[in-house]
């Protein structure tokens, strides 16, 4: 369904009982709700949730938000980092933050439990400094606390290195299957591995809804601008769980263990196999370690 939260539209989709407590979904850069696999949505129902999943801004069914001082396309976006100086915004990281509170206002939503990954972990991340009254408690999932610049040696090469990883060209379907593939070999979960077919009807799925690589872009942009939550970490007083995979090949284990270390009273799990993708596999793994964990401190 589509819903006006934070003066733009985005597409929800709501699992379970809406009597139950809430538990909210956050994806990831470039990604959308369709790449959520059916075990874990199903699996968070299952354990009692009303479970609400939907795409970000720039992607999927949800609003394009483009910027005239903010390029979309990758070489020029490259181009920018090269030259150095501050990036461009078309939006930021507290404006994603808004979508999420836009969609429980939109859904009557006092508070929920909410669980987030990658991108969607640092949104999670600045959500709970900024709103910690409207979160039960807080999964943080594979994900970083401080500024892109801070994940690097600060050289022009390394950021555009870092860049590069993340940023997208145009693609045909066949171009996107395959990049998805692609993506599951050299990100994937190794201990949980996710069939080629299966990828590629994920990713099929996903490619109807829509693809947009100057979309994709532009969400890059607003989280390489994103501010260090380091010291907004250490002041919460919410219940927090940080998971993070042994075998995250994008974002290295170190940081989800900082994110743990910098949150008074979290909690942490590594998990072996796991690398920068939650496959069908790994899904009852996630929602027993979070089920278990709402249950005991949520």
């Amino acid at each position: 369904m589509q819903i006006q939260a934070n003066g733009i539209h985005l597409e929800v989709e709501d699992h379970g009982d809406t009597n139950n407590t809430p538990l909210i979904l956050i994806r990831g850069q470039g990604s959308q709700l369709a790449h959520w696999p059916d075990a874990l949505v199903q699996g968070f129902v299952d354990a009692g949730y009303r479970t609400i999943i939907f795409d970000n801004r720039d992607t999927g069914l949800s609003a394009r938000c483009p910027h005239p001082d903010a390029p979309g396309e990758a070489g020029a976006v490259l181009d920018l980092i090269r030259a150095g100086g501050p990036l461009p915004q078309p939006y930021d990281i507290h404006d994603m933050v808004g979508d999420v509170i836009g969609v429980m206002d939109a859904l009557n939503i006092e508070r929920a439990h909410v669980f987030g990954i990658s991108m969607g972990g640092a949104i999670l991340q600045q959500l709970c400094i900024d709103h910690a009254d409207r979160v039960l408690s807080a999964t943080i999932v594979m994900t970083a606390c401080r500024p892109f610049v801070d994940r690097t040696s600060g050289s022009t090469e390394d950021l555009v290195a870092l860049a590069q990883s993340l940023l997208v060209a145009p693609r045909t379907r066949t171009e996107y299957l395959d990049g998805q593939v692609e993506e599951h070999a050299n990100w994937g979960s190794p201990g949980y591995p996710m069939p080629e077919a299966d990828i590629r009807a994920m990713a099929n799925r996903a490619y109807d809804r829509g693809v947009d690589d100057e979309g994709m872009n532009r969400q890059v942009l607003a989280i390489a601008s994103a501010g260090d939550r380091r010291p907004g970490l250490t002041c919460l007083a919410l219940p927090c769980l940080v998971i993070h995979g042994t075998d995250d090949t994008l974002i290295p284990l170190e940081l989800g263990q900082e994110i743990a270390d910098h949150i008074p009273d979290s909690e942490y799990h590594a998990i072996k196999g796991m690398g920068h993708i939650i496959t069908p596999a790994l899904s009852p793994v996630i929602v027993d370690l979070v089920t278990d964990f709402i249950g005991r401190r949520g």
